[in-house]
């Protein structure tokens, strides 16, 4: 069973949800979070400040536009939204393999238009 989220980032708020990944299962109880983020061309990731503990399940690399991964060796929150510096044209590609967690929509144009860091909060809707 996914778990409806929301996502905001500054002022922009994306909702979606947690999938029934392994990653998204550990996610789930740590909500509410709190988070600073940093940008990486278009994507947007930082430490989740919680521990999800060893997972298990699938990690990948090229991911959709949306896509809410979970980046262990940073212990990081992701977010995709665009290219990459590792993309190769236009898809979303993480830097090294990630867990996916879920997915989320919003209004794509106002999350390209915010800074190189921003405050985020990640909650269930």
């Amino acid at each position: 069973m996914s778990l409806a989220v929301k996502l905001i980032l500054q002022e922009v708020e994306l909702v979606g949800e947690l999938d029934d990944s392994p990653a998204g299962k550990a996610l789930a109880p740590a909500l509410p979070l709190s988070m600073s983020l940093s940008r990486w061309g278009q994507e947007y990731y930082g430490d989740l400040g919680v521990s999800l503990g060893p997972l298990a399940g699938e990690q990948v690399e090229v991911l959709e536009k949306g896509a809410l991964a979970f980046w262990q060796p940073g212990n990081a929150l992701c977010l995709f939204f665009g290219p990459t510096p590792a993309s190769q044209g236009q898809e979303c590609r993480a830097a090294s393999p990630v867990y996916p967690l879920g997915r989320v929509t919003g209004d794509w144009a106002a999350v390209k238009a915010l800074g190189p860091q921003v405050k985020a909060t990640l909650t269930a809707a």
